[in-house]
């Protein structure tokens, strides 16, 4: 998914937000022949996410720029751990200083926070998924941060998959139709591979939903009770998603209810990005 040509586009795009004209600071303040060794240290303990992008925002600068990744996606980190080494000329290390940090520091925060949510479920057989509340942009960004974090990607983007929520039931059973006729004919009209998921939003619409044979049913804000009867209701016929007022202490019992996946929209959009910083030394 957080392809060379994904992060390459969206560096590049970065780069040229923040410096349209080039860097009017370094290009007036630190001589051309000076070379910069640069640290990023953490300043608090976290999970690594980012370090292909945080690399590319200085590569893409100036090629000659060399950066050392101490640590890979994925593993976790210590507060003044070091997590990478820049090396190269000092302005096109000042230049892609702040786009560098922006990626990492966003993604290991995203990736912080999933593993977070994954911690609190371990043993349940849960699985802490994300949504699609992601920053125009930067999906693929913060869907790689989620995986690195222990998380799971839900669907990437609107034609992966067909997901009927309330708004999209109650088009297509306006004058009367009957839901699970509906929703058969849905899924016959399917490939073999499109997964056909269903939002419910109370006990009572979980029959005639389970009869048409849906992949997955969304339990859409069901108190605690309600989850442990719709997860006995359906009985292991298709995925149960358990999703709504999940957060990072309700998503225990959310998970000992017996679902099979917690979707957590909070995963990507209430976010604290990580303290990381970058210490300059200039040869």
């Amino acid at each position: 998914m957080l392809s060379k040509i994904i992060i390459e586009e969206a560096v590049k795009r970065s780069l040229l937000e923040d410096a349209p004209w080039g860097d009017a600071t370094s290009e007036h303040l630190i001589p051309a022949d000076a070379i910069a060794t640069a640290q990023l240290v953490a300043r608090e303990p976290g999970v690594m996410a980012g370090g292909e992008v945080f690399a590319a925002a200085f590569t893409l600068v100036d090629a000659s720029v060399q950066v050392k990744l101490h640590i890979a996606d994925g593993d976790k980190f210590e507060a003044k751990q070091l997590l990478a080494t820049v090396t190269g000329p000092a302005r096109a290390v000042l230049t892609g200083e702040r786009v560098g940090l922006n990626f990492v520091q966003r993604m290991a925060g995203i990736a912080t926070h999933t593993a977070q949510y994954v911690s609190a479920v371990a043993g349940t057989g849960a699985k802490i998924v994300d949504t699609r509340k992601t920053t125009p942009g930067l999906r693929p960004f913060e869907k790689h941060a989620v995986a690195c974090g222990g998380g799971h990607n839900h669907r990437y983007s609107l034609s992966d998959a067909v997901m009927a929520k309330d708004n999209h039931l109650a088009i297509l059973t306006r004058g009367g139709k009957d839901l699970t006729t509906e929703l058969r004919r849905v899924k016959s009209e399917l490939g073999h591979t499109t997964h056909l998921e269903v939002e419910v939003d109370s006990l009572e619409q979980i029959p005639p939903v389970l009869a048409a044979g849906v992949d997955t049913i969304m339990l859409d804000n069901f108190s605690l009770e309600n989850l442990r009867a719709g997860v006995a209701l359906i009985g292991g016929a298709c995925i149960i998603e358990a999703s709504g007022g999940v957060n990072l202490n309700t998503v225990r019992a959310i998970a000992e209810t017996g679902v099979d996946v917690i979707s957590v929209g909070a995963l990507t959009h209430q976010i604290h990005s990580l303290d990381l910083g970058l210490d300059i030394e200039i040869d």
